[in-house]
């Protein structure tokens, strides 16, 4: 309440609040205020925010896998993998027979009952496993037998068409594909793979190093003192590959997650994760498909980002990139960013609409976006 403007008469009163002129009638101002009020608290309640759910475990959670606003998937360390059926009132613990030791760095599911999961490692730690039953029972479906592959991350079109990335060996990208639900992974013969950069690799920090849209286009992105963008138009049976601006110092920088819109629409996310709170060179855009990438250089990501996802169901082209010092936001397809909170995340993952993204971190962290998702629209973040 700012101020009282009284004239000659009582029906001239007048309160102001926030700004807007009320009669004060007695009884018609008070029901004036108080729907004003209520309005004001509701629009602060549809603020876009993350809320922290209990997840049943304190293991470092690397990869989540929206499928609604009440499924979800999410997996981490030691074997860890937690389901939810509810919006995350509850998170059920799941076992996987044998991996009780392995790093599940990814997660793809469809559904309350099918997920995939991909541990990383070198040579026989890096595996695929399968559930059709809601992690009741799981299929070994892969094991890497090449003690100088490390897969780290792994992606699907649908149920049936996926595609998983390892590090470089002997001078190209490991990339296996499956068109039959995982029963079978093929190899892409490396002749149909650009050469690789000394040390090159993917990094497994989200299991968002790869992405795929529409029906055949898939891309890789890649670090090691390296920064590159893989590409293929069809299904990865053949690849091209540019150069972003992205940091590529060390061997702690480089690309750590992609995404795409639609075929020519893209962000890229990283940086250096030993730095996670310096905002350099950590974000690009593409607008042709990946051929070519413009860095972010005014408003970019607060930090170090090791993921990045477009939310759909927004009226602007909406992303959200997390990171151990943070979450931020952009409405215009990356071009500029701010911040959503400080609290860290390792991945994030987005299903059908707005109120259906999770993100999960360190110590078994998972939240849930609440609120309207920011955009041109309707932000109560601006």
């Amino acid at each position: 309440m700012e101020e009282i403007l009284n004239s000659q008469t009582t029906e001239c009163l007048t309160l102001r609040v926030f700004g807007v002129h009320l009669p004060t009638n007695k009884t018609a101002a008070i029901l004036a205020l108080m729907i004003l009020t209520c309005s004001v608290m509701m629009n602060e309640r549809a603020a876009a925010q993350w809320l922290l759910q209990s997840s049943g475990t304190t293991e470092r959670l690397r990869a989540v896998s929206a499928v609604s606003r009440l499924v979800a998937w999410a997996s981490g360390n030691c074997g860890t993998c937690v389901r939810t059926t509810n919006g995350g009132k509850i998170w059920q613990p799941l076992h996987v027979p044998g991996a009780d030791s392995l790093d599940f760095r990814d997660v793809e599911a469809f559904g309350e009952n099918t997920a995939y999961l991909l541990s990383i490692g070198e040579g026989e730690r890096s595996r695929i496993y399968k559930t059709t039953d809601g992690g009741s029972h799981w299929t070994l479906q892969f094991i890497n037998r090449n003690p100088k592959a490390f897969f780290d991350a792994i992606a699907f079109w649908d149920a049936n068409n996926g595609i998983a990335v390892s590090d470089a060996v002997e001078g190209h990208l490991v990339i296996i594909k499956t068109t039959d639900g995982g029963a079978t992974w093929t190899e892409i013969p490396s002749k149909k793979i650009p050469p690789a950069l000394p040390g090159e690799g993917a990094f497994a920090a989200s299991g968002t190093s790869i992405t795929v849209q529409g029906g055949n286009r898939v891309w890789i992105g890649t670090g090691v003192k390296s920064a590159r963008v893989y590409r293929s138009i069809d299904g990865g049976n053949t690849w091209s590959v540019s150069r972003t601006p992205i940091l590529s110092e060390n061997e702690s920088s480089g690309i750590f997650s992609v995404t795409f819109k639609d075929a020519r629409t893209g962000v890229i996310v990283g940086g250096d994760y030993r730095k996670d709170a310096e905002a350099r060179q950590n974000a690009a855009t593409s607008n042709d498909g990946g051929r070519t990438w413009k860095l972010v250089r005014v408003s970019p990501p607060a930090g170090f980002r090791s993921a990045v996802v477009y939310v759909p169901g927004t009226a602007a082209p909406t992303l959200i990139a997390v990171g151990p010092s943070g979450s931020d936001y952009s409405m215009d397809n990356g071009a500029t960013w701010k911040s959503l909170g400080p609290g860290g995340f390792h991945a994030v993952s987005f299903a059908g609409s707005e109120d259906a993204g999770w993100a999960v971190g360190e110590g078994g962290r998972i939240a849930k976006l609440a609120g309207k998702a920011p955009d041109k629209q309707r932000s109560s973040l601006e």
